[in-house]
């Protein structure tokens, strides 16, 4: 499919026209902060955010889903499973979000296929949205992710100005564009040098950190003294984990209330809690902040690489900006070149 635009004045109309037959997923201001929301129509959708203070992971990686439910009186004691989501478009993702979406990929869609993640991965059609410009803590670019492109994404939409560049990235993208025939108009061939021109700043002004042989030192740090030295300002209190948009660790928790009718939920968890990793008879092979600060950043940088050949982190930097004690993961990358 041919690139498109839209007028800015018509976006709205797109989304209203979405949001008639299916899920619309969408940033908006709530307390002056942007944050994904399931909406109505396209009143209040902001689409000149910086970032959304959590990911859109939670349409996918709930932080807490229902996973099943039983009654102990049904005779057959059937599992009776919870229900899946509607077909959905999120709208205005940036590009490291789309990127951690496929990281999820690769964890809930390769040798385990989660069915509860790949009912509403398969739902979802995902617009991004390129970047004009970035946040002080961004750095997308230390692992190959470009403001200006979405991989991952069925349709990337990059601001023009008065207009948006449309482009149709899958078939899914395709099929989607395909109702708005009456809001898009050829491109005239200058489309793509704008969008370059548009997204420079974005590229221009991150924070500029180079990965080269981060992998490799790390292989040799697991018993380096620098875990001990950074995690003593850790105050294990998760943030980082829960702004991050490829963690996905979880618990699994089954509720009664004294009832025949139980539930399984399923609900995202923290590397970072002491309670992480106890076993039932009380071991804990993470018995530390150390140990955990360790798990965090080698999880990140050198085991998601051995396992997925891709880093865990798409440097979207919501965690330099959380977390109270400024543990980032950008000054560990620099510690672990000057040390390793």
């Amino acid at each position: 499919m041919a690139d498109k635009t839209i007028k800015k004045d018509q976006v709205k109309t797109m989304l209203n026209k979405i949001a008639q037959s299916n899920q619309l997923i969408a940033p908006i201001q709530v307390d002056g902060i942007t944050l994904f929301k399931p909406v109505q129509s396209g009143e209040g959708v902001v689409l000149d955010y910086q970032n959304a203070l959590v990911p859109p992971k939670d349409y996918f990686f709930p932080q807490s889903e229902k996973m099943f439910s039983y009654d102990i009186t049904d005779p057959s004691w059937a599992i009776k499973l919870a229900e899946g989501v509607p077909n959905r478009v999120l709208f205005g993702a940036r590009p490291c979000d789309v990127k951690s979406i496929l990281l999820l990929d690769k964890v809930f869609d390769a040798e385990f296929r989660d069915d509860f993640y790949l009912d509403k991965r398969n739902k979802t059609t995902v617009v991004a949205i390129s970047c004009n410009e970035c946040r002080h803590t961004c750095f997308c670019g230390a692992f190959g992710i470009s403001p200006g492109e979405a991989e991952g994404a069925d349709v990337l939409l990059t601001d023009l100005g008065d207009k948006y560049l449309v482009e149709a990235l899958t078939d899914k993208g395709v099929s989607l564009l395909a109702n708005f025939s009456d809001l898009l108009t050829d491109d005239d061939g200058s489309g793509k040098a704008a969008k370059e021109k548009a997204v420079a700043p974005a590229k221009d002004k991150q924070m500029k950190i180079d990965m080269e042989g981060v992998k490799a030192k790390l292989d040799n740090m697991f018993d380096h003294p620098m875990w001990a030295a950074e995690s003593l300002r850790c105050i294990g209190c998760g943030t980082c984990t829960f702004v991050c948009p490829t963690c996905h660790c979880f618990d699994i928790v089954d509720f009664n209330n004294q009832s025949s009718v139980g539930y399984r939920y399923r609900c995202a968890d923290s590397c970072q809690f002491a309670n992480f990793t106890r076993a039932a008879g009380g071991h804990q092979p993470r018995p530390s902040k150390k140990e955990r600060t360790r798990q965090r950043f080698m999880h990140k940088l050198r085991y998601f690489v051995d396992r997925y050949g891709d880093f865990g982190c798409v440097g979207c930097g919501r965690c330099l900006e959380k977390c109270p004690v400024n543990l980032d993961i950008a000054q560990i990358i620099n510690k672990v070149k000057e040390v390793g």
